[in-house]
């Protein structure tokens, strides 16, 4: 890989940039690397300690992570549709969509691989089967999975073209002066705290818009509210409304660590889905009850 350190990036030290420039590579790692010779400052061995000048060319090299075989699990699905190209699913609050650290079974597509054999798209590689868009682990709602090949391509084409229909339902904090509003503020990696995403506007940001309309005003100062996507960026909607000072309720990454609730987390229901068949050309759409806890929710509040 290489990089090249630009002038906002002067002054930093070589451990910091690369650990903020690649997505789950620690500073130790980087460190480790170091020492080892497989990062290089304009073709030279460096310490952790160099601090970069505007213009630094960076080659790093890692080694690939060992990924255990994963492996299908008889986990039950909540088959909304499925044929030959594609299958949609409701995903509960809870499961993780793919494997990733920590988290190799009892996934999504575990229970996929069980389900549909080898009948998934490989476009993603062995760890997302299939995946042609996620949701989070406490994110529950509805989801497309890939069969073949074309059909990831179809569908992840929409998905680039902002063609898919998006919409979410969530529970926020505070009240809107406003039925109606919009939120562009493009998204990137958290320069405090890399595990994050955050509105900023660097290089890397990337751009973000989420339409919001207000269903209901609730007790103890909440909001349900309709999301629409008209981009898919990682934690977008979480994002956005805390940048707006309306964070998710039970949302304890970009919300306040406790909630006056019982809850798993953010609660966030992926509601609707509509996207063009990649063979038939039809318009699918599909529509979610909202889960259990979150209409009981609603209900004591």
């Amino acid at each position: 890989m290489l990089y090249t350190a630009e002038k906002q990036d002067e002054n930093k030290r070589i451990d910091v940039f690369l650990a903020e420039e690649i997505e789950d590579i620690s500073r130790s790692a980087v460190q480790k690397q170091l020492l080892l010779g497989n990062i290089l400052v304009n073709g030279l061995k460096v310490g952790k300690n160099y601090r970069l000048a505007a213009g630094d060319n960076i080659t790093a090299e890692f080694p690939e992570p060992e990924t255990p075989e994963i492996l299908p699990e008889d986990i039950p699905l909540d088959i909304l549709y499925e044929d030959s190209e594609l299958i949609v699913l409701n995903k509960p609050q809870g499961v993780v969509v793919h494997p990733a650290p920590g988290h190799y079974t009892g996934t999504l597509v575990n229970a996929l691989m069980y389900h549909c054999g080898n009948d998934l798209s490989g476009i993603n590689g062995v760890l997302r089967p299939g995946i042609v868009h996620r949701i989070d682990k406490n994110t529950s709602g509805v989801l497309v999975i890939a069969k073949s090949d074309r059909a990831h391509y179809s569908l992840s084409k929409q998905l680039a073209e902002h063609s898919m229909t998006r919409e979410y339902n969530a529970i926020v904090y505070n009240c809107f002066d406003i039925k109606y509003g919009m939120v562009n503020a493009p998204i990137g990696r958290d320069p405090k705290d890399r595990k994050k995403m955050a509105v900023v506007r660097d290089k890397n940001a990337r751009h973000a818009v989420t339409h919001y309309t207000v269903l209901q005003k609730l007790k103890g100062n909440y909001t349900l509210l309709k999301l629409e996507l008209e981009t898919g960026r990682t934690h977008q909607i979480r994002v956005h409304m805390s940048y707006i000072g309306h964070p998710l309720l039970g949302d304890n990454v970009y919300g306040p660590k406790r909630s006056p609730f019982a809850l798993k987390g953010q609660v966030l229901h992926a509601k609707k889905l509509g996207f063009m068949h990649p063979v038939t050309g039809e318009y699918m759409k599909f529509d979610t009850p909202l889960p259990e806890y979150f209409q009981r929710l609603i209900n004591t509040i």
